[in-house]
């Protein structure tokens, strides 16, 4: 299927590994030009050279930036589209902080908890749409989680603010939807990939715990892989779901259901 994607440019945040970097390169294989964007700078270059040796160098755009941070991602966007052309799709894909168990979370860990999560979908998103509602096209798809959809015992902080995220991907669906710009989240379920969390924890000692957990959890027994939520993000940005709007699509091997 041409996903109609060929020359579009999609803005992607967190796109130097993981989740991000499936996206990246399964947009790059329907022919999109990338733009990656994320905060180690040494990590972001030697994916992007490996990209251009692949796909060229015209096809790939970097920035290292905090998208916690308005004035970097307002840089990002602009230094973006003044080099590459007007961006049609942007991915939010961030997250992850570290939050103590339990309910005593300090205050500090409590705010970066949820401005790293909600806060920097928002300002990827607000940046975004500034670009294109007055073109009147493109689409927005924000990373969420499983931990956003119901109580699943992650950390508090991860949890809530991944559930305001599919909240704001709804409410902003609404607001754009009306210039013709479709927002949408993606919530994968446990996602394995080199130097990730997973990773980390299959090989190390609890590695037969965790797989019996994974086993009586998810009933495809297995974690998902990085490409496997890139195709499926690729769908969802592309002019080919263009009546899809205000989803919140699980990829999660049935474990939500």
């Amino acid at each position: 299927m041409d996903l109609q994607l060929a020359g579009r440019i999609v803005f992607i945040a967190g796109a130097s590994r993981g989740i991000g970097l499936g996206i990246a390169e399964a947009c790059l294989a329907e022919g999109a030009k990338v733009a990656l964007v994320a905060r180690g700078a040494d990590v972001l270059k030697e994916t992007a050279d490996r990209m251009a040796n692949q796909y060229g160098k015209d096809r790939i755009w970097t920035a290292s930036g905090d998208m916690r941070k308005t004035a970097d991602v307002e840089k990002a966007f602009g230094d973006c589209e003044a080099q590459l052309g007007p961006i049609w799709g942007a991915v939010a894909n961030v997250g992850i902080h570290p939050c103590p168990p339990g309910f005593e979370v300090d205050d500090a860990s409590w705010d970066a908890g949820i401005n790293q999560n909600l806060g920097s979908s928002f300002r990827v998103a607000r940046a975004a749409l500034r670009r294109m509602t007055p073109r009147g096209e493109g689409s927005i798809l924000l990373i969420s989680s499983i931990a956003g959809l119901a109580a699943m015992g992650s950390a508090l902080t991860y949890g809530t603010a991944k559930a305001a995220v599919n909240h704001l991907s709804g409410e902003l669906a609404k607001l754009a939807g009306r210039s013709g710009i479709r927002v949408n989240a993606l919530a994968p379920g446990n996602i394995i990939f080199p130097d990730g969390d997973w990773d980390k924890r299959m090989k190390g000692s609890r590695r037969e715990a965790w797989q019996r957990w994974l086993d009586r959890e998810v009933p495809l027994k297995r974690f998902g892989k990085p490409e496997e939520i890139g195709s499926i993000a690729t769908f969802m940005l592309s002019p080919v779901a263009s009546f899809l709007a205000g989803a919140v699509l699980p990829v999660d091997g049935a474990q939500s259901c």
